[in-house]
C-alpha cells in the first residue's frame, strides 16, 4: 500500500509554500495540472485499497472452503494489510475534510 498520509500532507504544504512565494505569478497555460495529478493519485490509491480488500476477501473464502495451498498466516496477513490500508485511507479523508473546513471558515 503506497498511501502515505505524511508525505501527502508535506506535498500539500510545499504547494502552499510555493504559491505564497509567487507574489507576482506569471500566467500559465495549464492551471489545473496539480488538480488532475492529485485526483489521479487519489483514484489510484483508492483502487489499490479496493483491490487489496477484494484479494483479502477472496483468500478468506478460499481458505474457508478448504484450499490447502493457503495458510492461515497468509490469509491473516492479507486481512491486516487491507485493514491498515483502509484505515490510512480514512485518515487521509479526514485530513482532507479538516483542511476543507478550515479553508471554508477563513474570512475573505
Amino acid at each position: 500500500m503506497d498511501v502515505k498520509a505524511n508525505s501527502l500532507y508535506q506535498e500539500m504544504q510545499s504547494m502552499i509554500a510555493q504559491s505564497r512565494l509567487d507574489v507576482n505569478p506569471q500566467p500559465q497555460v495549464e492551471l489545473n495540472t496539480s488538480k488532475s495529478d492529485f485526483s489521479a493519485m487519489l483514484g489510484d490509491a483508492i483502487e489499490k485499497v479496493n483491490s487489496m480488500q477484494l484479494e483479502s476477501k477472496d483468500l478468506t473464502q478460499r481458505f474457508e472452503m478448504g484450499d490447502k495451498s493457503l495458510s492461515l498466516a497468509e490469509v491473516m496477513l492479507a486481512k491486516e494489510k487491507s485493514g491498515i490500508a483502509f484505515e490510512a485511507t480514512v485518515q487521509v479523508r479526514n485530513k482532507v475534510l479538516e483542511a476543507y473546513k478550515q479553508i471554508m471558515n477563513m474570512p475573505v
